[in-house]
């Protein structure tokens, strides 16, 4: 019999038993022979056993008193220990099964059964420890992971927010005064005891970090009215007031997506409600009173401060005391009462935020929780600004699970895919267009054909998403997880025949990601419609891939698209 050498106690008064185990086992394993319950105990300050071998009856201290000491204390708790007794009697078997005993051994026993039971015994012992072991290095990795990938998040929706701004002509970080002030203002309010028992029914540091989305439709607004320098038109007015319900609906999109509605709900009424008034003239409900959210009255007075403070394309700074006085003045019409009279009693506060002297304290929040697929933020964002059909980062994330599982079998490509994280890779999929989001309207809804200068400023968008995509990486600590999505958006316009850009690679020089995005890419656009052409038919856009083999698209995968073009065909379809 082949076994693993365990150190193991023997406890019985019996002298005759203790030989008679000790010579049955000795062979096979380290034994110790104690005579007493007392004795064992100390004898466990110097040797730590990985079993007991417990007699039941004994004087003075019985085996079940023994039993009790032992799983009271935290270095011996955890031995598995063996009842060894003559009495065949079902009370007292369960009586010291139910002390922690993991078996009954009765005697006479046979040397082979004895030996059977300590090994499998200690086999279970060794893969609970194994397992324990397993579960908390897991909660380890798996806390450390997490904080990773919400760092990541955050700095992903921190960035969509800048580049909303960016579209704005807003600079100096208006979102991150607002989430600055918004943090200390809710901090105010839960020490002053106002609206305290509906904002302890919230996760803060959530409701801080959903505000970075509240003027997420203005993505939606054109340039000419977003950009304006002068006085809007009753018209233009009318269309930018619908940033609102264009935010809305952004983050609904982003709610059919992923079940992280804790943190949207909050987005999407902040989006929706933030220019409603106390006294219903407000937009785009004409809400009124305590029928405006919460989340929308606070954010209210926040973003109007944050908007009077700060230079514009069509006004100029106002300073703090001018800005608290039109705030003080808009209580009650503008302004929830209880809330305006908050913000203007602790005015000072939030002066020293705008002078970025306290701003700090507020701009370090705990990244406890953000979307569990934030990149499909970013992906929703760009669908609303470019008018694309809801569903196409899906189709074209399937469109790349067949070919990367393809891939997994091919000899020549199996061993760099399987390298990759499949996951991580699917997910920054959804981020290789990002960079559209700087290209302007006019050339991204332009229905007739670019003019050079235009398809010019329209290439841009690689290299602008590159850029988008580091400052991602700049902000986490752990940017690996971007990898994938920096090389997608940097190489998915490169050319088998090195015609393309932006940086003219050529061949096997090409990121094999950005090859295989090449072929997905075009496969999409080919078959959807788009503002300057309806779209092909399956069959028709399988010749075109095909026909550019070897100069558009790696004639390799090019072959492996052809053996499963029409798993792409029934993709598409069910996606439409």
């Amino acid at each position: 019999m082949e076994s693993n050498r365990y150190k193991i106690i023997i406890v019985d008064d019996d002298m005759t038993n203790l030989m008679v185990v000790r010579s049955a086992m000795t062979d096979f394993h380290d034994v110790f022979t104690v005579p007493s319950g007392k004795k064992l105990f100390q004898l466990l300050e110097k040797v730590i056993p990985d079993m007991i071998l417990l007699d039941v009856e004994m004087p003075e201290m019985n085996g079940y008193e023994t039993m009790e000491i032992l799983k009271s204390e935290d270095n011996t708790a955890g031995i598995p220990v063996i009842f060894l007794t003559a009495a065949i009697d079902p009370i007292s078997e369960i009586k010291g099964l139910n002390l922690g005993a993991v078996d009954y051994i009765t005697k006479p026993f046979s040397r082979e059964l004895l030996l059977k039971r300590i090994d499998v015994h200690m086999l279970v012992e060794k893969q609970r420890k194994e397992l324990l072991n397993y579960s908390q290095n897991l909660e380890v990795m798996v806390s450390q992971k997490t904080q990773a990938v919400f760092g990541l998040q955050n700095a992903i929706l921190k960035t969509v927010a800048e580049l909303v701004e960016s579209r704005d002509n807003i600079t100096g970080g208006h979102i991150e005064r607002t989430k600055s002030c918004l943090s200390l203002f809710v901090d105010i309010l839960l020490k002053q005891g106002v609206y305290v028992e509906e904002l302890s029914k919230w996760d803060i540091n959530l409701f801080v970090l959903s505000s970075q989305l509240h003027d997420v439709g203005k993505i939606s607004i054109k340039d000419q009215i977003l950009t304006k320098s002068g006085k809007l038109t009753d018209e233009e007015i009318e269309e930018m007031k619908k940033h609102t319900v264009y935010g809305m609906n952004i983050i609904k999109k982003i709610e059919a997506r992923t079940p992280e509605s804790v943190f949207l709900k909050h987005a999407r009424i902040m989006a929706g409600s933030h220019h409603e008034k106390w006294d219903g003239s407000g937009y785009p409900f004409g809400l009124k009173g305590s029928d405006i959210p919460l989340q929308g009255r606070i954010m209210a007075i926040i973003d109007v401060y944050d908007a009077l403070t700060s230079e514009r394309p069509y006004k100029k700074a106002f300073s703090h005391e001018d800005s608290v006085d039109i705030i003080r003045s808009g209580i009650g019409t503008s302004f929830d009462p209880l809330l305006g009279d908050v913000f203007v009693q602790n005015e000072k506060e939030f002066r020293r935020v705008i002078k970025d002297e306290g701003a700090a304290t507020y701009q370090q929040y705990h990244n406890s929780i953000a979307l569990k697929s934030v990149s499909q933020t970013v992906a929703a964002i760009l669908d609303a600004r470019a008018g694309a059909k809801s569903g196409d980062i899906d189709r074209i994330r399937h469109y790349l699970t067949i070919l990367v599982n393809a891939l997994l079998k091919h000899e020549r490509y199996k061993g760099e895919v399987s390298s990759w994280d499949i996951s991580i890779f699917l997910l920054s999929a959804q981020l290789y267009d990002v960079g559209k989001i700087a290209v302007d309207d006019a050339i991204l809804h332009k229905t007739g054909k670019l003019t050079d200068e235009e398809y010019s400023d329209a290439k841009t968008h690689a290299d602008f998403g590159v850029k988008v995509i580091r400052q991602i990486q700049d902000d986490v600590d752990e940017n690996s997880l971007l990898r994938h999505a920096e090389i997608l958006a940097g190489s998915h316009h490169e050319k088998w025949d090195g015609t393309g850009y932006p940086l003219g690679l050529k061949g096997a020089k090409i990121p094999l990601q950005g090859r295989l995005m090449a072929i997905v890419d075009i496969y999409d656009a080919l078959t959807s419609n788009r503002p300057n052409r309806e779209k092909l038919s399956h069959q028709e856009a399988v010749k075109v891939i095909k026909n550019y083999s070897g100069t558009y698209f790696d004639p390799e995968l090019v072959r492996v698209f052809l053996n499963h073009e029409k798993e792409f065909e029934k993709a598409g379809a069910a996606h439409e």
